[in-house]
């Protein structure tokens, strides 16, 4: 199958090869069949675009399901909302034996190239809608506890706009639990640059406008709606291989003073 995704929605392709090429690797730090039969059945040229696999989608989202299994270890019966989701596999990575509804929400483009490869059901619902808007909101029941995830998507938006939805969404959602990653200023600046983040000679990162340094997270996000009732910050698990990746990193997340440096993951709780 080709695709014709360009600008954030390609991002989808670019998370969906370094989660497989890390899956298919016999030290890989998940595996997902799943993930792999989708890469394998999409005819595009990955490594031209995005040069050898990386291990950090796969270590983001081994930490988002770490997330979502703690809620559905308190709330079998509770409803996941993955915005922007794309084509990430995660719900295949879980036991298909609760009450758990999830719901996936994306762009319509995406949401058409997401459903060539994994159909929805009753307890598995596609909506096609923009994750910062509210048209999903009323997909979601009422009276069950929600578990909100952004992996990979609020950087691609001005901050206004972030500030908006997070505003909306815990008004909506009281009680509701939401994780999302983070990149750093430095990181923004570099997609922002006329000449942009060339991720290879052939890709471009679409530019990043907003960032969040750890040690700001929490001021911030609580200036931006009192109804944030907590904030943690998460620093990356550590990578499991090649020195820069392993050490490096680990070192920028750890020390103080360059810690500020590093990409984050932050779990919020809405007020009840």
């Amino acid at each position: 199958m080709r695709t014709n995704l360009t600008g954030v929605p390609e991002t989808m392709l670019w998370t969906l090869h370094n989660r497989a090429t890390e899956s298919r690797r016999t030290d890989g730090v998940m595996k997902d069949p799943e993930l792999e039969r989708i890469y394998e059945a999409i005819d595009y040229d990955y490594e031209r675009s995005f040069g050898a696999g990386q291990a950090s989608h796969s270590i983001r989202s081994i930490m988002f399901d770490r997330y979502i299994r703690a809620f559905l270890d308190e709330h079998p019966n509770g409803v996941i909302v993955n915005l922007g989701e794309g084509l990430e596999t995660q719900r295949f990575r879980f036991a298909d034996d609760d009450e758990a509804l999830w719901i996936s929400v994306d762009v319509p483009e995406a949401i058409e190239v997401r459903e060539k490869f994994i159909k929805p059901d009753d307890r598995h619902l596609h909506v096609g809608a923009s994750a910062l808007g509210e048209d999903w909101y009323d997909a979601v029941p009422e009276g069950r506890p929600v578990y909100i995830t952004a992996q990979g998507l609020l950087m691609y938006f001005e901050e206004e706009q972030v500030h908006r939805h997070l505003v909306s969404v815990s008004e909506r959602f009281p009680g509701a639990g939401y994780a999302f990653d983070a990149i750093p200023h430095w990181m923004k600046r570099l997609s922002c640059r006329e000449s942009g983040y060339n991720l290879t000679e052939h890709y471009t990162v679409p530019p990043c406008p907003w960032a969040l340094a750890n040690f700001e997270a929490e001021q911030v996000l609580r200036s931006w709606a009192p109804t944030i009732e907590s904030v943690t910050t998460d620093k990356y698990d550590r990578f499991p291989r090649g020195f820069a990746n392993r050490y490096v990193f680990w070192w920028m997340s750890t020390l103080p003073g360059v810690r500020r440096m590093a990409p984050t993951v932050h779990r919020l709780r809405f007020k009840a």
